[in-house]
């Protein structure tokens, strides 16, 4: 089985959906006290949360049909990306910093997910 390109980018724009799930559910923690903590149904009206579970949602639906058409060991591995936006989200959104050590990272996971999608 060949994987089309297609599915491919169906798999990076999931990834990228859950990227948001990631941001979302940072500022939805934010709002977290040890009151809400006691009380299931307080934590359920943090919009932020539900929006970080729906994304994350989404972005495993989306990821559900590439499934079919494409081969699994070629497909996960660009899941790996969401960390790449979840990055640059953060850097964007919450103003969080960047180090060498980060850059390098995502330059890995570039080279890595880029070896396996040739392959």
């Amino acid at each position: 089985m060949t994987t089309p390109l297609w599915t491919i980018m169906v798999v990076t724009m999931g990834s990228f959906i859950g990227g948001f799930g990631a941001l979302f559910l940072k500022k939805g923690s934010a709002n977290l006290h040890r009151e809400l903590l006691k009380n299931f149904f307080l934590i359920l009206k943090n919009k932020y949360l539900i929006m970080g579970i729906l994304c994350y949602g989404i972005g495993t639906f989306i990821f559900i049909p590439a499934l079919k058409f494409g081969e699994l060991s070629v497909l996960y591995p660009f899941v790996a990306t969401v960390y790449i936006w979840t990055t640059l989200f953060s850097i964007k959104f919450l103003n969080e910093n960047m180090n060498k050590w980060k850059y390098l990272g995502i330059l890995f996971i570039i080279i890595g997910v880029s070896l396996i999608g040739i392959a």
